[in-house]
């Protein structure tokens, strides 16, 4: 299970690697840190982000972030991703989820500790389908020191984020909702993620974006109703923003309670499948302007919000979501660009 092509890109390495069923990419990356990208009153975070710089990451070893495909290919047909282009081959195993893991690790083999390692389960596939996927994040969790011994890392925290669009004909979605919660409160003691990806409060918009695969927002809350409090931070509502997505507050606190979860808003991506599909959010880029009426209604509504903005070099360097390298998209970077301290020449 080897690394086949790597494409250096400015916060580290996008790569494909041969797994049990052929192709999978897989991100290993570092992170500006909030005070560049984000604004989040309830962290502290309140600057309004007018463009994100190009800047260095953070060191390694203090944050570091691998993002793995959880599927070959996807069966969901967003039209704002590029990954229903991969011919859909099934799960990713548990030893192609444990590879994929090794392989990014391997790439920075002069970093031997990280305080925090985010692991995103968010490249290719949706990973509520995977059973595997709960199987590794128990596994994570147990085996630190024998992940220190195979790869000469020694992470202090591990942080698995589970991503999902809640697709709408999958028996087991509550079954699986609830076990990632178990997961993220009772194995993590609160140090684990659950991003549920909303986009807009309107359904046909949804419909739109979502290919009509996805639940409904009312059948989400009545899930999102037998989910347990959660341990430190709450569970995330997602909005991948475009220009014209519908944002009604007073409907998403009637359906979601604000004690339990919180909302993240982002630019949608500038990948093939959104410029194909008129799907953008404009001046999303460098300036907050379209994101300061939804933040301040959802706040106004009882929620935290929590609005990131990436770099061009990271939306160059297909690191945002939606792309994909075996979809057709192509890194616009080289190795003389990645800027991470302690790795890369400069500050």
């Amino acid at each position: 299970m080897d690394i086949t092509r790597k494409f250096p890109i400015p916060t580290g390495y996008l790569f494909v690697g041969s797994y049990s069923k052929g192709p999978l990419e897989t991100l290993s990356i570092g992170d500006y840190g909030k005070r560049h990208n984000v604004k989040a009153d309830f962290l502290g975070y309140r600057s309004e982000i007018e463009g994100v710089p190009n800047t260095y990451c953070m060191p390694l070893s203090e944050k570091w972030v691998i993002t793995v495909s959880t599927q070959y290919g996807c069966p969901m047909r967003c039209t704002f991703c590029d990954v229903p282009n991969v011919a859909f081959r099934g799960n990713a195993t548990f030893d192609d989820l444990k590879a994929q893991f090794y392989n990014a690790i391997s790439l920075f083999p002069q970093v031997g500790y990280t305080e925090r390692l985010n692991l995103h389960y968010a490249r290719m596939g949706d990973p509520i389908f995977n059973e595997n996927v709960f199987l590794f994040s128990r596994w994570l969790h147990a085996n630190k020191q024998q992940i220190a011994a195979d790869t000469g890392l020694r992470i202090e925290v591990i942080h698995p984020v589970l991503t999902t669009s809640s697709p709408r004909k999958f028996k087991k979605l509550e079954e699986r909702l609830l076990e990632w919660c178990g997961i993220k409160n009772e194995v993590y003691n609160g140090q684990a993620g659950l991003q549920l990806s909303i986009n807009s409060t309107s359904e046909e918009q949804r419909d739109r974006m979502f290919g009509g695969m996805q639940i409904r927002l009312a059948d989400l809350a009545k899930i999102a109703a037998k989910m347990p409090e959660p341990m430190s931070r709450k569970y995330c509502l997602n909005f991948a923003y475009a220009t014209d997505s519908e944002v009604d507050a007073r409907l998403l606190a009637e359906l979601f309670d604000s004690r339990k979860f919180m909302c993240k808003i982002t630019p949608i991506h500038n990948n093939n499948a959104c410029r194909t599909n008129g799907i953008r959010t404009i001046g999303g880029y460098d300036s907050y302007h379209p994101y300061r009426k939804p933040e301040e209604d959802l706040k106004a509504a009882g929620f935290d919000v929590l609005v990131f903005v990436p770099s061009i070099d990271e939306e160059d360097g297909l690191v945002t979501c939606g792309n994909a390298v075996l979809g057709g998209s192509s890194p616009k970077c080289d190795e003389s660009v990645i800027k991470i301290k302690g790795i890369s020449p400069g500050p």
